[in-house]
């Protein structure tokens, strides 16, 4: 129900770029060259055609990428930069949270045929990235007040809604649940009983915090009309049925700009990472022997 924010951190764009370089490296793993990796009626598709169709197509892009790669441990290393588990957890949750959440993360992710688990050396690259160039990326305090002034209305915290819901695929069902409500059993219950949106159903339908603008439209009428503690009639939206209890409501605040420094100077930061990194890591390319192997 969700709307995904597809706006793209220096992470996200490294996370993609070096896609194909794991496709490549796969190809080339305990495997010979006659593997059949696809079948087309009696005509079969080898590993090896494979691997010389991605090197022709996108072989020195991937190279270069985890040359790249090499050359970040490298560097790493020599500066005793080491990545934590947690330092991974911060750098997916900085993502997703670019995505509308984990769940719509993982799916962006599902599209490319990839996982949070198979990104996960990517992830550690990123933060190596973030820790041996941070103190090269410069930020003014008059660029970030300037920042904060032109697009003030963004920090300003819109009204939201906190609320829970059960999905079912009848209206006939929706009613049922609605009477189940109002004989007294619990919202939580019938959300793990009844709905589809296997997203929330076993946290009882919770979908946390939203503001307008995050839900279909009429999901959001309905939660921002209704009083805190309200369960609805039916809402018909293309998904289905929802019955929905909002639990919470926070009214909109203006920001202030000390509210909203830390937030400034991040996005200043992931703004301006992408351009230290290419002028350093060029510099690198330079500096390092690098011997290219890759049959053309």
């Amino acid at each position: 129900m969700k709307k995904i924010n597809k706006t793209k951190s220096l992470a996200m764009v490294l996370i993609l770029a070096l896609a194909l370089s794991s496709i490549l490296a796969a190809c080339g793993k305990q495997a010979s060259d006659d593997e059949v990796v696809a079948k087309v009626n009696n005509e079969v598709v080898t590993k090896g055609e494979l691997y010389d169709y991605l090197v022709k197509e996108n072989g020195q892009t991937a190279l270069n990428s985890l040359i790249a790669n090499k050359i970040i441990d490298i560097e790493a290393k020599s500066k005793n930069v080491e990545v934590t588990e947690e330092d991974v957890q911060k750098q997916i949750d900085k993502i997703a949270e670019q995505y509308g959440g984990r769940e719509t993360f993982e799916q962006f992710l599902e599209m490319y045929g990839t996982s949070l688990d198979d990104i996960e050396e990517n992830i550690k690259i990123n933060a190596k990235i973030e820790k041996l160039l941070g103190p090269d990326v410069e930020i003014e305090e008059d660029e970030m007040k300037a920042y904060f002034e032109e697009n003030k209305e963004s920090f300003d915290e819109k009204e939201q809604v906190k609320a829970s819901h059960i999905l079912v695929d009848s209206e006939d069902k929706a009613k049922e649940v609605k009477e189940k409500l109002q004989a007294g059993e619990e919202f939580a219950d019938l959300a793990k009983e009844y709905s589809t949106d296997t997203s929330n159903n076993e946290r009882g339908g919770d979908l946390g915090y939203f503001t307008r603008g995050a839900m279909v439209k009429e999901f959001e009428d309905a939660a921002f009309s209704m009083e805190i503690g309200q369960i609805s009639d039916p809402v018909k939206t293309d998904y289905g049925y929802h019955i929905i209890k909002v639990e919470d409501k926070k009214p909109a605040k203006e920001a202030t700009y000390e509210e909203s420094k830390d937030e400034v100077k991040e996005i200043l930061f992931q703004q301006k990472l992408p351009t230290v990194y290419q002028t350093w890591i060029q510099e690198k390319f330079s500096e390092y022997k690098i011997e290219i192997l890759l049959d053309k």
